[in-house]
């Protein structure tokens, strides 16, 4: 049986879930949905040995302590770590790992390190779907079926499906973050799914396509990497020789372009948890529609969602809140609002540096 190398990309700036993610630990290593980080939820999702092998994880150099921590287990014995001196997006990233899987035929998983699936033999399946296609050169991306004319996700439009690799269809077109008249009309017509951002491909396949229409990425992570012991337990590109890689995403560099691309739709109970509104709609509710985590008490309050970390919060009488709490900072916005955490941080950031003095 073909093993499939777990990809974990575990990068990210820590913004979109502010107070409690922040740049020096952000979401995937926190536990937002779970007793456990989102980090080793997504390890858990590969741990069957009998169809996934050893984990490579790409991640920042930054995060080498919180990533080690994460795979201390005997059980991720022969997982390796790739440490990006730099972030330099997704292409980069998957391209890594390609050279590190030995640019053979080997098929890679490709996940994100901070997103949520709820049914995983429902995933498990997909994945299994998938696996003939990749084998066969497909580069495979997974598709949610969408519940919604959500404008915050891209979309891909499903093609014909493939007779070689039954629940495969070919990928029509990617489709950028509609507006909301286009999201509801791609609903309405069917044959859409959310882009999540998972892909199953083999790393010569990725590395040749990667070659046709990004062949600066690909030189340079070839540059950085030559010489460098990929059997290591932490893997170090050349930091001066990644630094000089572009940056681009897999969907602009390779999705979008390559002709052999296969989509399995899915439906896993997917969430790339991207605000504290998503996070909400995740969590489970009282009868008066409030979802709380922490030590809160809430009177006469409905339909919130109040995070408390390590301190307490109360709250009386409000109603479609969103309230974060961690004992340094308090964030208080409108449900449907959350998208505006990255300004308020940037905000505080800037107030925060000190000001300059006056001369003399």
């Amino acid at each position: 049986m073909t093993h499939i190398i777990p990809v974990i990309l575990s990068g990210g700036s820590g913004t979109r879930l502010w107070p409690l993610s922040v740049e020096q630990r952000p979401k995937q290593f926190l536990s937002l949905v779970s007793d456990r980080s989102m980090f080793a939820d997504t390890l858990a999702r590969a741990i069957d040995a009998s169809r996934f092998g050893p984990a490579l994880i790409i991640g920042a150099e930054r995060h080498t302590a919180l990533m080690e921590a994460e795979i201390s287990d005997a059980a991720l014995a022969d997982a390796r770590i790739i440490l990006e001196p730099v972030a330099r997006n997704t292409a980069p990233a998957i391209a890594l790992a390609a050279v590190a899987a030995g640019g053979s035929e080997a098929v890679m998983l490709v996940m994100p390190s901070d997103h949520v699936i709820a049914d995983i033999p429902a995933f498990l399946a997909a994945i299994d779907t998938a696996l003939p296609a990749a084998q066969q050169g497909w580069l495979v991306t997974f598709g949610i079926n969408p519940t919604g004319p959500e404008t915050g996700f891209g979309y891909i439009r499903m093609g014909k499906p493939l007779d070689e690799a039954p629940g495969v269809w070919a990928v029509d077109r990617f489709i950028e973050k509609p507006v909301r008249e286009k999201a509801e009309a791609m609903l309405a017509e069917g044959e859409h799914c959310w882009n999540a951002g998972i892909f199953m491909l083999r790393a010569d396949r990725y590395l040749e396509e990667l070659e046709k229409h990004a062949p600066d990425i690909c030189r340079a992570v070839h540059h950085a990497l030559d010489g460098v012991a990929l059997n290591e337990r932490l893997i170090r590109p050349e930091p001066g020789r990644f630094a000089a890689c572009p940056s681009d995403s897999i969907d602009y560099a390779v999705m979008e372009r390559a002709t052999r691309v296969g989509i399995v739709p899915v439906s896993c109970g997917w969430s790339d948890v991207g605000s504290w509104d998503a996070l909400a709609q995740i969590g489970v509710s009282d009868d008066d529609g409030n979802t709380v985590s922490g030590d809160v008490i809430a009177l006469d309050s409905q339909n919130s969602f109040i995070y408390a970390d390590g301190i307490t919060v109360t709250a009386s009488g409000i109603s479609d809140l969103i309230v974060i709490a961690n004992g340094s900072h308090v964030m208080i916005v409108p449900k449907g609002r959350s998208q505006d955490v990255k300004r308020i941080a940037e905000t505080l950031k800037a107030a925060s540096k000190p000001k300059a003095s006056p001369p003399g």
